[in-house]
């Protein structure tokens, strides 16, 4: 086995491995570390190959920590390995602890895209002495620890047919109401970053600078693995989401409505395109991402798990996050530092809390 670094001239081979990969996602792609480039992260892609063929993979984002000349590593949804194949996840992980020295990474974080009853991953990382890192069951880990996932292998009628008859209801009363949604080209991008700007000021939570989608479309629309659809109302965008494919599997990434008309029940009828065009584009299963865990009635998101749940998806849960350690007294150092740094990083990026004043 050999462990290459790549470079640009090897981005079609190493994503057409990432999207065969039963674990391969979206987030490891290519372009995604364009699109986290321009955020302050820098990629790196490494590929494992046994006799000419690519066996494993890791898309790694770096960080630099400001002032204290170290950095830090994570691989968003990676890597993409079997962990039954011992030597090709060591050879890879080999090769990222030695990148890790040259570039004076802390410590690599990693949350595959892994069930946590899968005992085989869960024995591999704690052979290879990753630490877990619990962080609540809510939304506090980096990629979300609980989703809805959708299997849409069979045809259209069918899943249709499976979702609770009050999604169907709704799906079918947007229509009836006039609701129009499509998929849209990137001069729909700034009504969907208005509508979305609504949404995070009526649920209290942060935004993204309207750049940071920008460069989500340029990086990943052209490759086909992002599309933007939009629902209107008597010709006002009310609704807008947007999706990522990779494989056979989709992801729903964002979404946003506006306060008016949310009575004509446009975010159905934009979830239901959206698994159509997923099914259009051979995806045998459609992921609605983030549920804050099993909660009851009386929790403030409880309306989410509602919504998502309404499409009958399987609930899953994810192994969540862990780490593998470098350098244990910056890690120690990093535990104390990572609230400041986390700030430092969403204002740079350029987030903003959109909260309403009272």
């Amino acid at each position: 086995m050999e462990v290459r670094l790549l470079t640009v001239e090897d981005k079609q081979r190493y994503n057409e491995f990432v999207a065969g990969h039963p674990k391969g996602h979206v987030l490891q792609s290519w372009e995604w570390g364009e699109v986290k480039a321009t955020t302050g992260w820098h990629p790196h892609r490494l590929l494992v190959f046994e006799n000419g063929r690519p066996v494993a993979a890791i898309s790694v984002l770096q960080r630099s920590i400001p002032g204290l000349g170290k950095t830090i590593f994570y691989a968003p949804r990676g890597p993409v390995v079997n962990p039954a194949d011992h030597e090709a996840a060591d050879r890879l992980l080999a090769a990222v602890a030695g990148l890790a020295r040259r570039e004076k990474a802390i410590f690599l974080k990693i949350d595959p895209d892994v069930p946590e009853t899968d005992r085989t991953w869960a024995a591999y990382l704690a052979d290879s002495t990753f630490r877990r890192v619990d962080k609540g069951e809510g939304f506090e880990s980096v990629q979300p620890r609980h989703v809805f996932r959708l299997d849409i292998s069979g045809g259209l009628d069918t899943i249709f047919s499976r979702f609770h008859q009050k999604t169907r209801y709704n799906i079918r009363l947007a229509e009836k109401r006039g609701v129009v949604a499509t998929d849209c080209g990137k001069e729909g991008l700034p009504a969907f970053y208005t509508v979305l700007k609504e949404t995070t000021e009526r649920d209290k939570f942060l935004v993204r600078s309207y750049d940071y989608f920008a460069h989500i479309w340029d990086n990943l629309v052209p490759a086909g693995f992002a599309q933007l659809f939009l629902a209107r109302y008597k010709g006002e965008v009310i609704a807008g989401t947007l999706a990522l494919i990779m494989g056979k599997k989709a992801w729903y990434l964002y979404g946003a409505s506006a306060n008016r008309h949310r009575n004509v029940m446009p975010n159905y009828l934009l979830q239901w395109q959206m698994i159509c065009w997923a099914k259009s584009h051979g995806c045998d299963l459609y992921d609605f991402r983030g549920v804050p865990g099993q909660v009851s009635e009386d929790h403030p998101l409880y309306g989410l798990v509602r919504f998502k749940r309404g499409f009958r998806g399987d609930y899953v849960s994810f192994i969540g996050e862990y780490d593998l350690v470098y350098q244990p007294l910056a890690y120690r150092l990093w535990h104390h530092a990572e609230p400041l740094y986390q700030n430092t990083v969403r204002r740079l990026a350029g987030w903003k809390r959109l909260v309403k004043k009272p």
